[in-house]
């Protein structure tokens, strides 16, 4: 049985996590538990470690080298410089598989990102495909969803990412994307806080953008995804889904095998990603995303309820006003238009025209296809459950 905010007898947090009222699709069971901590626990039934996980792996990965027999790379696999995309390149390496290394480049890398791309694709000799986007192209569709006014305004490097590498992997006859998404240490970001597809993003832009055609990256269109998924036969596969992935451990790994250098925070490899997470999303939308990678760690126990607790309310988000300058000048806004986006109403993407009630009318097919794993499975329990 489950409640809705308004039926939960004031209850305001998480029994388990430290979710609460801020994400305002929540929803609490009879334990007092939340929406993410079942959509954990219903991961974990799928993906429990131990040898049971260990063979299942085996035989992905055994998948995977057969469709890429005879081809150059087995595989593709993002990388952004960060934690999670560096791990899972050396866990592959690790695992025999032939990953070609893909980044997006987005205009906002930091020193750091570049450096650790660098490393880790010279350390363990992959190659790299770099599609760099036209900067006034990528500013336009930032801004646009600035001026959306909506939690989302990350999604355009979300976006373009996702769809760089469905295109390369149908470019090389590539039949498998490794994702390097841990459920165990990032958790699934609520609807509320996060929300992407391709019409929301060509909504927004024709609402707000000045350019009327984006050309430097490709637009993944539904018929494109449609195609490659069910004609092309590509595959996403979640490697760290499958693997024992804890967060203190990885860094030290990552450091002492491919020379990986931690940024300061959570995605903050990225400069236009710090300044969203540590000061836009806060600011505006009291959204601290630090509660789902934290809520992630407690249900995976390597971190306390009480240490997570203790690290939200003891030291709210801070953000560097530097970063926040430097953000706002790159994107050529002025302080008069900035004051007018941090003032505008808050909305959210159900303000736009979305693919989510299609989605959830075709929950049944969704939930069919993640069961053969044709599409992941947080697809069905993130969105049409």
């Amino acid at each position: 049985m489950k409640w809705r905010l308004e039926n939960r007898n004031m209850r305001n947090m998480c029994n388990r996590c430290i979710l609460d009222d801020t994400v305002q699709d929540i929803w609490y069971n009879k334990n007092g538990e939340c929406k993410y901590c079942e959509i954990h626990d219903e991961l974990e039934k799928i993906h429990p470690l131990g040898s049971e996980m260990e063979k299942e792996l085996e035989r992905v990965v055994s998948k995977i080298k057969k469709a890429g027999k005879g081809k150059k790379y087995d595989c593709i696999a993002g990388v952004s410089g960060g934690r999670d995309s560096s791990y899972t390149l050396l866990v592959a390496k690790r695992l025999g598989l032939r990953p070609l290394a893909v980044h997006f480049d987005n205009g906002w890398n930091t020193d750091i990102s570049v450096r650790n791309i660098k490393n880790a694709c010279e350390i363990l000799n992959i190659d790299l495909d770099t599609t760099v986007a036209d900067w006034e192209e990528f500013k336009d569709l930032q801004v646009s969803f600035l001026k959306s006014s909506t939690p989302d305004a990350d999604i355009p490097t979300d976006y373009a990412i996702y769809s760089v590498l469905y295109h390369i992997a149908n470019k090389e006859g590539i039949k498998y994307i490794l994702n390097g998404h841990s459920f165990r240490t990032e958790g699934t970001s609520p609807i509320s806080w996060t929300y992407m597809d391709p019409l929301y993003v060509k909504d927004v832009h024709k609402q707000f953008g000045e350019i009327k055609k984006i050309k430097s990256f490709p637009h993944m269109t539904v018929a494109k995804l449609q195609y490659y998924i069910w004609v092309k036969g590509i595959r996403e596969f979640r490697l760290m889904e499958y693997i024992d992935y804890n967060k203190k451990k990885v860094d030290e790994v990552l450091k002492n095998e491919l020379k990986w250098e931690y940024y300061g925070g959570h995605h903050h490899e990225n400069h236009y990603t710090k300044f969203f997470q540590s000061y836009y999303l806060p600011t505006k939308f009291n959204i601290d995303k630090r509660k789902t990678e934290l809520s992630a760690l407690i249900r995976s126990g390597q971190i306390s309820r009480e240490d997570a607790l203790k690290e939200v309310e003891s030291s709210p988000y801070k953000f560097d006003q530097t970063t926040v300058d430097y953000a706002i000048n790159k994107l050529e806004i002025t302080p008069e238009e900035w004051d007018k986006i941090m003032t505008l109403p808050i909305k959210s993407h159900n303000d736009y025209k979305t693919l989510l009630p299609l989605i959830r009318l075709l929950k049944f097919p969704i939930k069919l296809a993640t069961n053969l794993k044709i599409l992941p499975r947080i697809l069905f329990l993130k969105y049409a459950k």
